[in-house]
């Protein structure tokens, strides 16, 4: 089966390209949501990191009256345990295998790739990463959650066992409360996941000296 490839937003370095970000946006929004927050990251002038920001599909959602918006998949209601379609996630995770297949096809290896998202796109990220056949360099998890609540997903990939992941949330969050991170934190953890874990007094959003972090994060993995 063809797969449709994602419009995106592409953000080249200023040298030849040895390792890719793929970053997916939160509900609504777009890739071009977070293509600014490069420069903010405090990256060297000479980094050799590309970043991807792809577009989620239009779609109906459930918990917004059915308005179409961008979405990589349906939120049927804001019970946790009920919230995501998985059908819609699985649909996701393709199209973002087909995103890393790309830069493959073009001479970055999986293991200089790091798969990151914000809310939504962090949740497909997260589920992405961990189900992934070969291992990745890191997996950033923001304000987000697991698909599959309280339990880890099926089909897990031993390749990716080890992979760092780095997942952030803002204790004000009200649109993903902080424990459903930490629900999936404490899970990975217990499961002996590498992730580690960082909070922020902020809303639903990301702050400058998070972006710093991150920064600092994404070197440590892709340099």
């Amino acid at each position: 089966m063809s797969v449709v490839p994602l419009e995106r937003i592409t953000i080249e370095p200023k040298t030849t390209a040895t390792a890719c970000v793929i970053w997916l946006h939160g509900l609504g929004d777009s890739g071009a949501g977070f293509a600014p927050v490069v420069p903010e990251l405090g990256l060297p002038v000479n980094h050799s990191i590309r970043f991807v920001f792809p577009h989620a599909p239009e779609q109906a959602v459930t918990i917004n009256q059915g308005y179409v918006m961008r979405s990589w998949y349906d939120i049927k209601s804001m019970d946790l345990h009920d919230r995501a379609d998985m059908d819609g996630v699985l649909a996701s995770e393709i199209s973002v295998n087909a995103l890393i297949k790309e830069q493959v096809d073009a001479g970055i290896p999986a293991n200089k790739i790091v798969l990151a998202g914000f809310s939504q796109g962090g949740v497909v990220s997260l589920f992405t990463g961990l189900r992934y056949s070969d291992k990745l360099a890191g997996i950033m998890a923001l304000s987000c959650y697991l698909p599959t609540a309280d339990q880890l997903p099926q089909d897990l990939s031993d390749a990716n066992k080890t992979t760092p992941i780095l997942q952030q949330h803002g204790s004000q969050d009200d649109v993903v409360p902080m424990s459903a991170g930490k629900m999936a934190f404490d899970l990975l953890t217990e499961n002996g996941y590498q992730t580690s874990w960082q909070s922020y007094v902020m809303p639903h959003s990301v702050l400058p000296e998070q972006l710093k972090n991150i920064g600092a994060w994404l070197l440590a993995r892709l340099s």
